[in-house]
Protein backbone atom coordinates (compact mmCIF):
# COMPACT_ATOMS: atom_id res chain seq x y z
CA UNK A 1 0.00 0.00 0.00
CA UNK A 2 1.13 3.61 -0.68
CA UNK A 3 0.17 6.68 0.40
CA UNK A 4 -0.09 9.99 -1.74
CA UNK A 5 0.23 13.32 -0.55
CA UNK A 6 -0.64 16.02 -3.07
CA UNK A 7 -0.59 19.56 -2.91
CA UNK A 8 -2.29 21.54 -5.31
CA UNK A 9 -3.96 24.67 -5.79
CA UNK A 10 -7.40 25.38 -4.63
CA UNK A 11 -9.24 25.81 -7.51
CA UNK A 12 -7.82 22.30 -8.77
CA UNK A 13 -9.44 20.35 -6.28
CA UNK A 14 -12.48 19.48 -8.07
CA UNK A 15 -11.02 18.33 -11.05
CA UNK A 16 -8.37 16.35 -9.54
CA UNK A 17 -11.26 14.42 -7.42
CA UNK A 18 -13.25 13.45 -10.38
CA UNK A 19 -10.17 12.42 -12.02
CA UNK A 20 -9.48 9.68 -8.95
CA UNK A 21 -12.71 9.16 -8.54
CA UNK A 22 -13.24 8.10 -12.77
CA UNK A 23 -10.15 5.47 -11.82
CA UNK A 24 -11.46 3.97 -8.90
CA UNK A 25 -10.60 6.17 -5.68
CA UNK A 26 -13.23 5.97 -3.26
CA UNK A 27 -12.30 7.75 -0.17
CA UNK A 28 -9.58 10.54 0.34
CA UNK A 29 -9.13 13.38 2.85
CA UNK A 30 -8.46 17.19 2.32
CA UNK A 31 -6.51 19.62 4.09
CA UNK A 32 -6.75 23.35 3.48
CA UNK A 33 -2.77 24.83 3.80
CA UNK A 34 -0.57 27.43 3.20
CA UNK A 35 2.93 27.20 2.20
CA UNK A 36 5.93 28.14 -0.39
CA UNK A 37 7.93 27.24 -2.57
CA UNK A 38 10.03 28.53 -5.91
CA UNK A 39 6.62 31.08 -6.20
CA UNK A 40 7.78 32.60 -3.08
CA UNK A 41 4.92 34.48 -2.50
CA UNK A 42 3.48 37.46 -3.83
CA UNK A 43 2.40 40.90 -3.38
CA UNK A 44 -1.25 42.44 -3.01
CA UNK A 45 -2.76 45.59 -2.53
CA UNK A 46 -5.30 46.20 0.40
CA UNK A 47 -7.08 49.44 0.62
CA UNK A 48 -3.92 51.38 -0.66
CA UNK A 49 -1.22 49.84 0.48
CA UNK A 50 0.91 46.97 -0.30
CA UNK A 51 1.57 43.74 1.84
CA UNK A 52 3.77 40.63 0.68
CA UNK A 53 2.23 37.54 1.03
CA UNK A 54 4.46 34.93 1.79
CA UNK A 55 2.32 31.63 2.52
CA UNK A 56 -0.03 31.00 -0.72
CA UNK A 57 -3.13 28.93 -0.23
CA UNK A 58 -3.27 25.41 -1.01
CA UNK A 59 -4.92 22.05 -0.84
CA UNK A 60 -3.27 18.67 0.63
CA UNK A 61 -4.88 15.76 -0.83
CA UNK A 62 -4.20 12.39 1.12
CA UNK A 63 -5.11 8.98 -0.03
CA UNK A 64 -3.83 5.21 0.56
CA UNK A 65 -4.20 3.10 -2.26
CA UNK A 66 -2.89 -0.23 -3.71
CA UNK A 67 0.45 -0.13 -5.41
CA UNK A 68 -0.26 -1.37 -8.65
CA UNK A 69 -2.71 1.48 -8.86
CA UNK A 70 0.02 3.94 -7.69
CA UNK A 71 0.97 4.97 -11.57
CA UNK A 72 -2.82 5.59 -12.25
CA UNK A 73 -3.14 7.92 -9.22
CA UNK A 74 -0.24 9.62 -9.96
CA UNK A 75 -1.00 10.23 -13.62
CA UNK A 76 -4.65 11.55 -12.72
CA UNK A 77 -3.71 13.90 -10.18
CA UNK A 78 -0.90 15.52 -12.53
CA UNK A 79 -3.77 15.87 -15.57
CA UNK A 80 -6.04 17.19 -13.75
CA UNK A 81 -3.75 19.62 -11.58
CA UNK A 82 -1.21 20.82 -14.11
CA UNK A 83 -1.55 24.35 -15.42
CA UNK A 84 1.71 24.64 -16.30
CA UNK A 85 2.49 27.57 -14.54
CA UNK A 86 4.76 27.92 -11.70
CA UNK A 87 2.85 27.33 -8.32
CA UNK A 88 1.05 23.51 -9.71
CA UNK A 89 2.12 21.45 -6.82
CA UNK A 90 4.22 18.23 -5.83
CA UNK A 91 3.41 15.03 -4.87
CA UNK A 92 4.89 12.57 -2.47
CA UNK A 93 4.48 9.12 -2.17
CA UNK A 94 4.81 6.70 0.60
CA UNK A 95 5.02 3.17 1.85
CA UNK A 96 2.54 2.33 4.60
CA UNK A 97 2.94 -0.59 6.62
CA UNK A 98 -0.69 -1.29 8.11
CA UNK A 99 -4.10 0.14 7.76
CA UNK A 100 -6.99 -0.90 10.20
CA UNK A 101 -10.70 -0.03 9.18
CA UNK A 102 -11.48 0.98 13.50
CA UNK A 103 -15.39 0.11 12.58
CA UNK A 104 -14.38 -3.93 11.26
CA UNK A 105 -11.22 -4.36 12.45
CA UNK A 106 -10.83 -5.36 8.79
CA UNK A 107 -6.72 -4.60 7.92
CA UNK A 108 -4.62 -4.27 5.09
CA UNK A 109 -5.60 -3.33 1.19
CA UNK A 110 -9.37 -4.72 3.12
CA UNK A 111 -9.36 -1.76 5.16
CA UNK A 112 -9.02 1.13 2.04
CA UNK A 113 -12.46 -0.10 0.07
Amino acid sequence: MKKVEAIIKPFKLDEVRESLSMIGVSGLTITEVKGFGRQKGHQELYRGAEYQVDFLPKVKVELVVKDELIDQVTEAIIGAAKTGKIGDGKIFIYSVERAIRIRTGEEGEDALS
